[in-house]
C-alpha cells in the first residue's frame, strides 16, 4: 500500500503530464482551426458570432391612461405627439 507522501508525489507527477498534454492538444487544435479558417476564408464574426449585449433604456415619460412608457428616444408615440412631455415625465 502506498503512503501519502508518495501518492502525493505521483499526484504532482500526473498533474504535470496532465498539463503537457493539455498543452500538446490545445496547440494541435488551434492549429486545425487556423487552417481551416485559411481554407474556407472564415471571418472573426463568422468564427465568434458577437452581437453587443442590447442596452435596455430606462422609461423617461410615462401615459397614466394606459401606463405605456417612452424613453425619450427614437420616435414619439402617438400618446405624447404635440403634448407637453413635462407632464408625463417619469
Amino acid at each position: 500500500m502506498s503512503t501519502y507522501k508518495e501518492l502525493l508525489e505521483q499526484k504532482n507527477a500526473l498533474d504535470q503530464q496532465i498539463a503537457l498534454a493539455r498543452k500538446a492538444e490545445a496547440n494541435q487544435a488551434l492549429a486545425t482551426v487556423h487552417k481551416l479558417i485559411a481554407e474556407f476564408g472564415f471571418t472573426a464574426q463568422q468564427v465568434f458570432p458577437w452581437r453587443p449585449a442590447a442596452k435596455k433604456v430606462e422609461a423617461k415619460y410615462r401615459d397614466p391612461e394606459t401606463g405605456l412608457t417612452w424613453s425619450g428616444r427614437g420616435r414619439a408615440p402617438k400618446w405624447i405627439e404635440g403634448r407637453n412631455r413635462e407632464e408625463f415625465s417619469v
